[in-house]
């Protein structure tokens, strides 16, 4: 859960008043600059926002009459307000000041344009409320592509990862990943921090992959693009050798796509994963070898047939 006092810490404000209010919860992304409501229109008010006040609102504030001034302040600071910010430096006037001690409103001061602030606190809360899940698997960075592998316990996923790392490539997370959805169709993976850096190897223990291959070998997050999901090798199952059919994994609300590797004795399953992610790039820019195949096979059967009715009227 996020609270305001979260918010404090992260940006160094400081605190006005209301401090009693400091744990309350934030569930709201949006930020308000409650313009409107300076004026006295409170009937659609989002009081479970932060409420930023910047030079306008101030200014207009301070043009209004002194009995009006009390009321508007009082209104604004609502039992489900996570903080109100006053930026760039101004004075909060003492009807706010009075009406945060007295609703435990947390009044909070920065030294920054209102914009930036805005932009800041905006970010910084899209991701930190973002949906979440957290997954089975390994995530890589191969070659600027985030791969997640998954398959059952025991198939090979650490020992792939530690093959890719020894390639030049980077881990980012073993065994449990959480995951993000930060914005529309974009997910993204890291480590919980106890295991952060840290491979399990069967038979070998757990290493840590920064110590012994440098600290170019690992990432903190990285979005997630590509699935490649091991599975042993099951005899009879048709498995896809052209690469025209198209599977998809869902994480979310958002499909990424994935690739299902069968694992037997002498495939090179790190060198499968690196051509997986540089053919991904290809299909990103455009270019997609199994159909450019499919029409190729196409033309020739059509030409084919072409002459053999051409043959069978002679």
């Amino acid at each position: 859960m996020l609270t305001t006092k979260d918010v404090v810490t992260r940006f160094n404000l400081n605190v006005v008043s209301g401090e009693g209010g400091l744990n309350r919860p934030i569930h709201n992304t949006d930020i308000s600059r409650p313009g409107l409501e300076m004026a006295g229109y409170f009937s659609h008010y989002s009081s479970n926002r932060i409420q930023v006040l910047g030079t306008t609102e101030l200014s207009f504030y301070n043009l209004l009459r002194d009995e009006e001034r009390k009321g508007r302040m009082r209104k604004l600071c609502r039992p489900d307000t996570p903080a109100i910010i006053i930026t760039r430096g101004h004075e909060a006037p003492e009807e706010l000041i009075r009406a945060s001690k007295e609703t435990d409103t947390p009044l909070l001061y920065v030294d920054e344009a209102t914009t930036r602030v805005m932009g800041r606190l905006t970010t910084f809360l899209e991701h930190e409320l973002a949906n979440s899940t957290s997954l089975h698997g390994v995530l890589v960075d191969v070659y600027g592509v985030g791969v997640l592998i998954t398959g059952d316990s025991g198939v090979g996923k650490s020992e792939t990862a530690l093959e890719l790392v020894k390639r030049g490539h980077r881990l980012v997370a073993d065994d449990n990943v959480e995951i993000k959805e930060v914005v529309k169709d974009e997910l993204i993976g890291k480590s919980p921090e106890i295991i952060r850096h840290l491979l399990e190897i069967r038979g070998l223990g757990i290493i840590n992959v920064m110590t012994l291959f440098g600290a170019g070998s690992i990432l903190l997050k990285k979005r997630i693009q590509l699935n490649i999901n091991l599975e042993t090798w099951r005899e009879g199952k048709m498995y896809d050798r052209v690469g025209l059919n198209e599977e998809t994994l869902r994480i979310l609300d958002t499909d990424i796509t994935k690739k299902t590797i069968p694992i037997r004795p002498g495939r090179n399953v790190a060198v499968i994963i690196e051509v997986a992610a540089m053919n991904y790039r290809l299909n990103v820019m455009g270019i997609n070898t199994a159909e450019e195949f499919n029409e190729r096979l196409n033309a020739e059967i059509l030409k084919n047939s072409q002459q053999q009715k051409q043959g069978d009227k002679l």
